[in-house]
């Protein structure tokens, strides 16, 4: 096989509510699968909501978690089985009364493969993942999954990458995010999404800028390009607690392309066909065969200023480049 069709999607889950998104992840799906695509990427935490989850306390987490056997990702698979297409949905996960920010791909051969967010940040009773998560399709290429901050750091996508990934599934909840950068992402305010029926061309404009689309364009096509893989990209869209996910569901080629994307700023589903056969003789793919891993030490050493996940997301602190002391 040397053409594959995938989609991504985009969607406004209901806060605490996995019924309602469970119905519009199988509606979404069925229409994908439909226009002939095989695989169908949901975003993070889809099956939930996802920024809401910070306000609440572990005890209520526990309650909304679910282990990866459980009803909702049951139901998924089932669906993955009747469509005869993979479905990849994220969910809050319950594992040994650990809680884990997790994306099930649930195959039609009856397989689940799920990846637990290796940098994790929504709350502190969310604990983050220790593997990544790589393995064979029924369509004769390995896929590897990373959830939204997981892409951020480029270790995690070259890794995946030479772990044997050439379709890279990638789930966000982003866009319109209060960064701390100067030049980083900023809020969006409420009302441009509430208006959006009056006034489309605002929020189409505030979900391709510099929060959002603009944002993208920064580093996601580098992730592509430098790996030599396709990056399936899907995200929310809209109301998320206080912030405005910006959605811009895209598919981009081991070239760094984008083969396609919405436009927009509300529930779509974006479905192109990987031509696979750009994998082999893509540059990223060329320039992983020009390492030289003898000179990476550096990559696994703890200098000293790390921070686990969370703290690191949302602290204020300057950061230095390590000095020659620490080389």
């Amino acid at each position: 096989m040397t053409a594959f069709r995938a989609a991504v999607v985009q969607f406004e889950p209901t806060p605490d509510q996995p019924a309602i998104n469970l119905a519009t992840v199988e509606r979404l799906a069925r229409q994908a699968v439909a226009d002939g695509a095989r695989l169908v990427v949901f975003p993070e935490l889809c099956l939930l909501g996802y920024w809401h989850l910070r306000r609440h306390t572990a005890e209520r987490l526990h309650e909304l978690a679910e282990p990866a056997d459980g009803p909702l990702v049951s139901r998924v698979l089932a669906l993955a089985k009747e469509l005869d297409a993979g479905i990849g949905a994220g969910f809050l996960e319950d594992a040994d009364g650990k809680l884990f920010n997790a994306y099930a791909v649930c195959l039609p051969t009856g397989e689940v493969h799920v990846h637990r967010k290796l940098h994790a940040f929504e709350h502190e009773a969310i604990a983050s993942g220790s593997s990544y998560t790589v393995f064979d399709t029924p369509w004769g290429f390995r896929a590897g999954v990373l959830v939204c901050w997981d892409n951020n750091l480029v270790e995690n996508v070259r890794i995946t990458t030479l772990l044997g990934a050439t379709v890279l599934l990638a789930p966000h909840q982003t866009g319109g995010t209060n960064s701390r950068s100067p030049h980083g992402m900023k809020p969006i305010p409420q009302e441009v999404w509430d208006r959006r029926g009056q006034d489309p061309e605002a929020v189409r404009v505030a979900f391709d800028g510099p929060s959002g689309r603009g944002w993208l364009m920064r580093w996601l096509p580098a992730r592509a390009h430098d790996n030599g893989l396709f990056v399936l990209f899907s995200n929310g869209v809209g109301r998320d607690d206080d912030e405005l996910r910006t959605g811009n569901a895209m598919i981009l080629d081991p070239y760094g392309r984008i083969v396609a994307e919405t436009p927009v700023p509300d529930e779509a589903v974006v479905v192109a066909d990987l031509d696979l056969e750009l994998v082999p003789m893509a540059t990223g793919r060329r320039w992983l065969r020009g390492r030289r891993p003898e000179l990476y030490g550096l990559l696994t050493q703890v200098i000293g200023d790390e921070l686990d996940p969370r703290a690191a997301r949302f602290s204020t602190d300057p950061v230095s480049l390590p000095g020659p002391e620490r080389q």
